[in-house]
């Protein structure tokens, strides 16, 4: 008896390595993101620039594009996303399409316009619709901020749980999501490669990429240099050391309606958002594989790490504080080590700072390294085209042959 557990213990130990194997023997991607409102096409000419002659048979270069189906009339952001596919066809460079309801949407003041009856979409039912900072709706949130380099004023930030909000990212999405696997069907076998993934979520968060400074209010109709200048403080959860929002997210979810808020309330939110939003992809027919999630994390092994899990997708994180070596990431890997989806991707990436072209080499190594990592987005190609170091590591990690 003991020698077949044995031998049975021995068999699937070679299966786990065989398996192992297969996966990192898979494709991989080495991607950079265009930044909104940037002209595709050079971007495509300059990436088959830099990596002509390309010898590496297992790690292809890339191209990510972000698609904000909020922001903009749904007809423009459809013939923008059928430019993007078309040219990723024409030059046959493979690409990642992510699909935003978070981070921008302008052109919804139906959802968030509460307190203006002057402008468009103006209706008071659309506190429901928006953050809060407190426990009501007389909480509601007029204005936001962000720092992605600077900071600057946003609108505020949505409930990720009112019924409006998601119904309307779930409109958008029965667009969009079959308008690219129409396309991805649509191709020849040998070009069904070009579709890296779509990916879903934008840093998905509570309080970080759009944050809320006490009575912050009050500073709308105020010049902007009189806005405070406070960097966040990542490890102090749930507030950031600004102020707490994510009230409407819980209260609509009834998680809690007095009390503090907690982190792991915040989390939850994320988690459902980020499940709904794939369970409907996973729905209209997007392969696992195919399907990234995009989260951040601030505090070493915070809960919004797991958030990025779920049983439709891949999990995708952001890599800022630990480009240089992303196994040092605590909080991914903890999650890591709960992830059943067949890849992983580090799907914002970006080492900061001037380092030369082996520390780049050195580090993006690190991430393609690790088993089951798909691919790494490097944002953005607008930061680093000019950069010879990141230049020199790209062509590299692909074995660009010189001319």
């Amino acid at each position: 008896m003991t020698t077949r557990i044995l031998a049975a213990a021995f068999l699937w130990t070679l299966v786990a390595m065989l398996n192992e194997r297969d996966v990192m023997a898979q494709q991989q991607y080495l991607v950079v993101n265009i930044i909104p409102g940037e002209e595709y096409q050079p971007v495509f000419e300059e990436v088959l620039r830099v990596t002509k002659g390309k010898t590496s048979d297992r790690i292809a270069p890339g191209i990510a594009a972000i698609f904000s189906y909020l922001s903009q009339p749904q007809e423009q952001c459809r013939d923008d996303l059928l430019k993007f596919l078309a040219l990723a066809e024409r030059y046959e460079v493979p690409v990642v399409v992510q699909l935003d309801g978070e981070q921008w949407w302008d052109a919804r003041p139906d959802l968030w316009n509460w307190w203006d009856p002057a402008r468009p979409g103006y209706d008071p039912e659309n506190r429901q619709n928006v953050e809060w900072s407190g426990w009501g709706p007389e909480y509601a949130l007029k204005i936001a901020w962000r720092n992605w380099g600077k900071q600057m004023r946003v609108l505020p930030p949505p409930n990720f749980m009112s019924p409006r909000y998601r119904r309307a990212c779930h409109e958008e999405m029965h667009v969009f999501i079959p308008l690219i696997l129409r396309w991805w069907n649509g191709l020849p076998e040998y070009k069904r490669s070009l579709l890296i993934g779509i990916k879903l979520g934008w840093e998905s968060s509570i309080g970080v990429n759009a944050f809320y400074y006490p009575d912050g209010n009050r500073l709308l109709n105020l010049p902007d240099d009189q806005d405070p200048q406070v960097e966040l403080k990542g490890h102090l959860v749930p507030d950031r050391g600004v102020a707490a929002i994510g009230y409407a997210a819980v209260t609509t979810a009834h998680m809690a309606e007095s009390g503090a808020l907690q982190e792991a309330h915040l989390a939850e939110i994320v988690r459902r958002h980020l499940n709904d939003l794939c369970s409907l992809a996973a729905g209209l027919g997007v392969p696992r594989e195919k399907l990234f999630t995009h989260v951040g994390g601030w505090k070493d092994d915070e809960l919004l790490y797991d958030t990025a899990l779920n049983e439709y997708s891949c999990p995708g994180w952001s890599f800022y504080r630990h480009a240089g070596d992303a196994a040092q990431d605590s909080g991914v890997q903890r999650a890591l080590l709960k992830n059943n989806a067949p890849f992983w991707a580090a799907v914002e990436w970006l080492l900061m700072g001037k380092h030369n072209a082996e520390v780049w080499r050195s580090a993006i190594a690190r991430v393609l390294s690790i088993p089951r990592c798909r691919y790494l987005c490097i944002y953005n190609w607008s930061g680093i085209r000019d950069d010879p170091a990141a230049i020199d590591a790209i062509q590299h990690i692909l074995a660009v042959r010189k001319e």
